[in-house]
């Protein structure tokens, strides 16, 4: 059974990795399916690694439609980190194979987009949708800080994601910035101005 071709069609919105210090920040848009519902979906920080993983496969295969996009860190540090969010998030939304009736964001701010939107604060704990669309940020955005490590193994980025944890901030003291930093947030500027000449 199918969802009704009238059926309102709403995406949930959600992002992953605002306050790290390296890395691009990834928000996702899901329009769920309520024929194929799917049993454990929360805030993903709520959620171990391995239970995220798990309901993030569940959510590509049975949402009506899914979409994860990214600003890159270029654009975190021309824009801020704020613009390049509501940017990533109009990029999810307007990659979704559906165009949703409706879009509810977790947060206080929502995106320019051509539906309906509205924010909810704490949505990603009361919304379905938002759970949905907190999982696949999280999933994705960790997968590439792990493909980050690769490129940048000094940094540790597959174990802290890029946030300001005290081993990533000694590898900065240590090494400096590297391609992957966010030159526009204090501890990276600081970091590069302490080992400049």
């Amino acid at each position: 059974m199918t969802a009704s071709p009238t059926a309102r069609r709403v995406a949930g919105i959600d992002e992953a990795g605002r306050g790290p210090l390296a890395g691009p920040v990834v928000a996702a848009a899901v329009i769920l399916d309520d024929a194929r519902p799917i049993e454990g979906l929360r805030d993903s920080k709520l959620l171990s690694a391995r239970a995220r993983d798990e309901l993030a496969v569940c959510i590509r295969e049975r949402a009506l439609a899914w979409a994860v996009a990214k600003s890159d860190v270029a654009e975190i540090d021309a824009l801020n980190i704020l613009r390049a969010t509501l940017l990533a998030m109009r990029r999810a939304v307007e990659a979704l194979a559906i165009e949703p009736d409706e879009a509810l964001v977790d947060g206080d701010r929502c995106p320019p987009l051509s539906c309906p939107a509205r924010a909810i604060v704490k949505g990603d704990r009361d919304v379905p949708a938002i759970s949905a669309a907190s999982i696949l940020a999280k999933t994705a955005r960790d997968a590439m800080l792990v493909d980050l490590d690769r490129r940048f193994p000094a940094y540790g980025f597959a174990r802290h994601k890029g946030y300001g944890t005290r081993e990533h901030l000694a590898a900065l003291a240590r090494h400096g910035p590297c391609a992957a930093h966010r030159r526009s947030f204090a501890p990276v500027v600081q970091a590069g101005l302490d080992l400049a000449p």
